[in-house]
């Protein structure tokens, strides 16, 4: 018998890990809430994370089999339930993340110390962080020259999905006392194991969260690939940026927890690529809006082995300034930022639906980040820290990374001054104002050119227009002045030359 650890692949299709077991033996599948990781989640990802567990668990019982769910420390859980179950090994896929990193260290030395062997599978990426190096062998720390590389490696096919005589049969788990017999040897009070019994929110310490966060499991995660792969990929390059469009995948929640395999959706890429590349589509470039897809992907793997090498961007700068960065950090502005209430109204849509859907199209993460940054001058760990618990699809690696690159601080060839002016960028993907009047009532019925130039309204118009609608909180072209400033003093640089 094998014993698999799921954590973020809550999927039974296309899993490295779980397909390798289950080619050796039957598979027991567990999962543990672990407070360590607990300690860093919202309410928001604990309630999409029960969703994707609800999901897995109807799968493996479609197959005749169940999940084990577990509470506690894993270097204490997994060993005691790998010996009650007598299994051979504990397998799983491998995390990048130095929390990640860490815990599995730790579990591998408990795993070690009790003579159960174990196995780690490559799994969550296409590539793995520490494959992709430049020619003199360091990891990359510009995007371009790393997508190269990584466009032209070769791509693993998925994997076999295990069906029902590849499981523990239900019965074995839930008839077996197993459940009762290992929770009486976890030292600490709150460990435990159950089979098939999920926690609530509350049980873990957490709250049901106000934002709806969206489908979860496998066959959502692929009713939306394949929707989104029958048509708005072949305008992807085109659509992507403007968020009244379907134009962008909405995959990220179903890949942040592994719910589709990486592998799955590249492959369905080429089918797609292929009807581009045939001539069958009515899109000018349809097969470099396929490519462009495909480099989205990428992206999250470069991010990923940023985090792979420098654990430490979490909570501090890839690239440090001379003298330091000495932000403004004005709490009544950033409070301002979180509630939407900016007087800029693609950044207060924006944050409003952070706040409603508890995701943010991607265009406009990238204006709100630059306007907290640039505009507001606040640090940027402020934003990763809001998004972090307010996202459904928060991903560790591609926030930080987001987020440096707003705020010059990243892995970015771009310098310093680059600066999104909130108003153009609102008139260019939003030119009727229809994202803005979905999130902000308060300019529905007012007309584009009045939301667009806002910023130059006399107090008389915007009382006429959208009484309750905010003033500006600052002046954009004085902030970016201030901004230029800022970062020079931080290269060590006189402002005034």
């Amino acid at each position: 018998m094998e014993l698999f650890w799921h954590r973020r692949d809550l999927r039974v299709a296309d899993n490295v890990g779980l397909a390798a077991a289950a080619d050796r033996d039957a598979v027991a599948p567990v999962f543990v809430f672990d407070p360590d990781v607990l300690a860093h989640a919202s309410d928001v990802r604990v309630r999409r994370l029960l969703d994707g567990l609800r999901a897995l668990l109807d799968a493996y019982r479609d197959r005749g089999s169940d999940l084990l769910v577990a509470r506690g420390d894993p270097e204490t859980v997994l060993p005691a339930v790998a010996a009650d179950l007598d299994a051979e090994r504990v397998v799983w896929n491998r995390d990048y993340s130095g929390l990640a990193r860490d815990r599995d260290a730790a579990v591998r030395r408990a795993l070690d110390a009790a003579g159960i062997a174990r196995e780690a599978h490559h799994d969550r990426v296409l590539h793995e962080p520490d494959s992709i190096r430049t020619n003199a062998g360091d990891p990359y720390s510009v995007y371009s020259y790393y997508r190269k590389k990584w466009r032209d490696r070769e791509k693993d096919a998925p994997v076999p999905t295990p069906e029902e005589p590849d499981l523990l049969d239900e019965k074995e788990l839930a008839g077996s006392g197993l459940a009762e017999r290992v929770t009486g040897v976890l030292e600490a009070d709150d460990a435990n194991v159950a089979v098939g019994d999920l926690p609530t929110p509350a049980d873990l310490g957490f709250a049901e969260p106000e934002a709806a966060v969206g489908p979860a499991g496998t066959e959502a995660a692929r009713e939306r690939l394949e929707a989104f792969l029958a048509e708005d990929v072949f305008s992807y390059e085109d659509d992507r940026d403007h968020p009244t469009r379907e134009g962008t995948s909405r995959l990220s929640t179903f890949l942040k927890y592994g719910e589709i395999g990486i592998r799955e959706v590249y492959a369905a890429t080429e089918e797609s690529m292929a009807a581009a590349e045939s001539g069958d589509r009515p899109e000018d470039d349809a097969a470099g809006s396929v490519e462009e897809f495909r480099a989205q992907l990428a992206w999250g793997e470069f991010y990923a082995q940023v985090l792979f090498h420098n654990p430490s961007v979490v909570t501090k700068n890839y690239k440090e300034y001379e003298a330091g960065i000495d932000w403004r950090d004005d709490p009544e502005e950033i409070a301002a930022w979180k509630r939407g209430e900016t007087g800029y109204p693609i950044v207060d849509a924006g944050m409003r639906q952070l706040r409603e859907e508890a995701y943010v199209h991607n265009r406009v993460r990238m204006i709100v980040a630059s306007f907290l940054t640039k505009d507001l001058l606040a640090d940027w760990r402020h934003g990763y820290d809001h998004f972090r618990e307010t996202l459904a699809d928060h991903d560790t690696a591609n926030d930080n990374g987001g987020w440096q690159w707003a705020a010059s601080t990243g892995t970015d060839a771009q310098p310093y001054f680059r600066i999104f002016n909130p108003m153009t960028q609102g008139e260019r993907y939003d030119p009727d104002a229809e994202y803005i009047a979905r999130y902000v009532p308060e300019l529905r019925g007012v007309a584009s050119e009045v939301v667009h130039g806002w910023h130059e309204c006399s107090p008389t118009q915007r009382t006429n227009a959208a009484p309750d609608y905010p003033d500006p909180i600052v002046d954009h072209s004085a902030r970016r002045e201030e901004a230029l400033a800022m970062y020079k003093r931080a290269r060590g640089e006189d402002p005034e030359e």
